[in-house]
């Protein structure tokens, strides 16, 4: 028996958890991006409590009104929403890693042809 290299050990880890995240993305819910805050018409008395969802889409800001019995489902989308993203940055960072590895490159500098 024969150990396998480290470099393809690396690279069945790699693809073992892409097809993970694949599988998680695939079953991903309603989203939404943004942060939900706590606004008050009174706001030195703070009273009248509303909230809302503001976010930044396609280089503009954008702000909606919540009701509060839809607090919960929002919260749950945005949540949502940071886990797709959280996702995605994994996979991109593990399909470079990959590819360097494929190519034979490390993380260290080419070194500059000889003059």
């Amino acid at each position: 028996m024969y150990a396998i290299p480290m470099t393809q050990q690396r690279l069945a880890q790699i693809e073992k958890r892409i097809v993970g995240i694949r599988r998680e993305l695939a079953g991903i819910g309603p989203m939404r991006p943004g942060s939900l805050t706590r606004q008050y018409k009174d706001p030195k008395n703070r009273s009248s409590p509303y909230y809302q969802l503001s976010y930044t889409r396609e280089m503009k800001s954008r702000t909606e009104y919540i009701p509060r019995d839809r607090l919960s489902e929002v919260r749950g989308q945005i949540r949502t929403y940071k886990r797709f993203r959280a996702l995605t940055e994994e996979w991109v960072r593990l399909s470079i890693e990959r590819c360097r590895l494929l190519i034979g490159h490390s993380s260290a500098r080419p070194s500059r042809p000889r003059q």
